[in-house]
């Protein structure tokens, strides 16, 4: 993670956004655009809705963030975060169609999506889930040739490159992990790290050393480009900005891993 002028370390810093729905809200989806990135945008199947993803996309572009389209398993009652086992192609389909429907609202702002990121179940199922994984990025291929984010070593980024994509791997900030670079399920002990302290510790030690310690102690190096921190938690405008306080502080480059 060098930037290319001066060898900086160089890193993106991403999150999860426009996950209200109608007089709902969920995060500040304005304060962490002034710290983020990259917006990964929900785009209606676990979250958001079309005013919702137009005034995100809205924001993004006035403060030069780029847009992800964060694409879910169509579960609005359960925020995407329970398992679906969808048929592939209905799957691939649906993955197309959101990232479709974020596009509109994007180019109404004057920017494009950028990039896809699966969310909550889905992301976790395309970690291991071989026929989902090509799924999601037969939707995307359908689309276009946009950048896929997700777990390093997952399935779903080698289904990635072998369909001539760029495969990003990322990392969480706030999110804990087992010894083998998987996610800790949620509702599990230590599967998310609630004080800013950890949170900025683990954010420092990956972009300066590529390495993430999991909840036993084991540490894990990783190849992560971009670092989610998540808008959804308590605190997360807080954590968020004394991430990207800290990072700046070390000589870290932020930029979004799409223009890098």
């Amino acid at each position: 993670m060098s930037g290319p002028e001066r060898g900086e370390p160089l890193l993106d810093l991403n999150s999860d956004l426009g996950e209200g729905f109608g007089v709902w809200r969920l995060g500040d989806d304005e304060a962490l655009l002034a710290v983020v990135t990259s917006a990964n945008v929900a785009c209606g199947f676990h979250a958001g809705d079309p005013t919702t993803m137009r005034r995100v996309c809205e924001a993004a572009a006035r403060r030069g963030v780029a847009v992800g389209a964060q694409v879910s398993y169509r579960d609005l009652a359960g925020f995407g975060r329970r398992f679906v086992d969808v048929d592939p192609g209905e799957l691939a389909d649906e993955v197309l169609y959101q990232i479709g429907a974020l596009e509109a609202c994007a180019r109404a702002a004057g920017v494009t999506v950028s990039y896809v990121k699966p969310h909550g179940a889905l992301y976790n199922a395309a970690v291991w889930h071989e026929g989902q994984a090509s799924a999601v990025v037969a939707g995307v291929r359908a689309f276009g040739d946009l950048p896929v984010l997700g777990l390093p070593g997952s399935r779903l980024l080698a289904a990635a490159e072998d369909a001539g994509l760029l495969a990003v791997p990322e990392a969480f900030a706030d999110r804990g992990y087992t010894p083998e670079g998987t996610l800790v399920p949620r509702g599990a002990p230590g599967a998310l790290l609630t004080e800013t302290a950890p949170i900025v510790e683990r954010a420092l030690r990956l972009a300066e050393r590529g390495e993430i310690v999991a909840v036993d102690g084991t540490v894990l190096t990783t190849p992560a480009r971009s670092l989610c921190v998540h808008g959804d938690t308590p605190g997360a405008v807080a954590h968020a900005e004394a991430v990207r306080e800290a990072l700046i502080s070390a000589g870290v480059l932020l930029r979004p891993f799409a223009a890098a």
